[in-house]
């Protein structure tokens, strides 16, 4: 299949290396490796490839996909022919580009349940030929280990519980997650295949205009249940959020998390951790959900060099650095739907106002009201508008309703001026 005709492209859906998607710097085109697993070789060829086809930025996806930028018509053909020959285009058709997200230490965590990987595959295996599922659908599976999934925006998430070889079936719902079910994990795969075929069959009928599961009627969304046979609804446990850097145990080695601000990379850091991949670890990288690349098998004594390496580098290593609690797409100009500058602004936050925010908050900045760096909610959002100023919605998304407009000198004004309240209510001699 060549690329998808110029005059077919639109906006709203979700790209790939197949369907390149015209946004404010040029074509955008994205990869969707399975697992998020690139080899050392791999990633230095997306490396070149964006360097000599594009604007020399990627980007890496809360879906823990890749994303080169700036792609021009004139390059397209050229980029297309080279991604398909080193098997880094999506399949053929007009479904999801992949279909499964998993955490980036899936196959390698020791506190994991299941071994994600393999579900994950029979998942995609078994949906190939399955038609009727839109292009923005996707199934989180998660081992039930140390990087949770629940605030990805997955339609259906799968997580593994210590129950019995247990997997929970859950939807996305208002505030959190909806759990559905149960299946043992033997089970696992056929049951997301009928909830997916059931899904498909719907809309393909006429009796839901839902594109995602997270809109279908209560009613419908009980028969994909039933459907699949599923068992009573037994939560998982609760596990904290995520980390977004640092090193966790694998094993008698290591895996380091290095973020990227915003999850904006070059094609210089990329080539970089493809040699530090080499060098001291596997010859392996596994994007991650949390926008940032994940290098398995690092030797313990070898890690304060990496750290250090990648820090001179630009990579975020500290688990604690402000700029992790916020969130921003790349925004105006890069993006066409944009209204804001979205990292930019991003980044001000975090420099004047990042020290106070507690920890573990989030902060959405998003350029328009499309949301597409963070589906969910958030502590605070903050929504571009063509007036200069931002929508405030806190403890919400994007997609949520508000009176508030100000703009951005505003909004770290009342930040500063909350966080001074608090501590001085706190302890009011030590502020006077």
């Amino acid at each position: 299949m060549s690329a998808q005709p110029m005059s077919e492209r639109r906006r709203g859906w979700c790209p790939g290396v197949r369907r390149p998607m015209a946004t404010g710097d040029g074509l955008l085109v994205r990869l969707h490796p399975f697992g998020g697993r690139l080899t050392a070789g791999q990633a230095r060829i997306v490396a070149g490839a964006a360097r000599d086809h594009g604007n020399g930025h990627l980007d890496i996806t809360a879906r823990g996909n890749l994303q080169i930028r700036g792609v021009s018509e004139e390059t397209y053909p050229g980029l297309l022919a080279l991604l398909e020959r080193e098997a880094l285009a999506e399949p053929e058709g007009n479904g999801p580009n992949r279909l499964t997200a998993l955490s980036p230490l899936a196959g390698l965590d020791p506190q994991d349940h299941c071994d994600a990987l393999a579900v994950a595959r029979a998942i995609e295996d078994g949906a190939s030929d399955l038609a009727g599922l839109p292009a923005k659908f996707f199934v989180s599976v998660d081992g039930g280990g140390s990087m949770p999934l629940d605030a990805i925006g997955a339609d259906l998430h799968l997580v593994a519980t210590s129950r019995g070889n247990a997997i929970a079936f859950g939807l996305a719902a208002p505030g959190d997650l909806h759990w559905i079910g149960t299946a043992s994990l033997s089970r696992a795969p056929e049951a997301a295949l009928s909830i997916l075929a059931g899904f498909a069959d719907m809309r393909l009928s006429g009796r839901t205009e839902a594109r995602r599961l997270r809109d279908l009627e209560p009613a419908l969304a009980k028969e994909l249940a039933v459907l699949a046979a599923l068992a009573f609804a037994v939560p998982p446990q609760e596990r904290p959020v995520a980390p977004h850097a640092g090193s966790f145990r694998i094993q008698d080695r290591q895996a380091v998390l290095l973020a990227l601000p915003f999850g904006r990379c070059s094609t210089v850091q990329l080539t970089q951790a493809a040699d530090w991949s080499e060098r001291f670890g596997c010859g392996e990288i596994r994007l991650s959900f949390t926008r940032g690349l994940l290098l398995p098998g690092i030797w313990d004594e070898q890690i304060p060099m990496l750290m250090a390496e990648a820090a001179r580098s630009g990579f975020i290593t500290d688990a604690d650095d402000p700029r992790l609690s916020l969130i921003a797409c790349p925004g105006k100009p890069d993006c066409a739907s944009g209204l804001a500058p979205a990292p930019v602004d991003a980044l001000r936050i975090a420099e004047t106002c990042g020290g106070l925010l507690p920890q573990g908050t989030t902060v959405h900045v998003s350029g328009c009201p499309k949301g597409c760096a963070h589906a969910g909610k958030a502590d605070l959002t903050l929504v571009g508008r063509a007036d200069g100023r931002y929508d405030v919605v806190p403890h919400g998304s994007t997609r949520d309703v508000t009176l508030l407009h100000l703009s951005l000198d505003e909004i770290m004004n009342r930040l500063l001026s909350k966080t001074s309240d608090i501590a001085y209510r706190a302890n009011p001699e030590r502020t006077r």
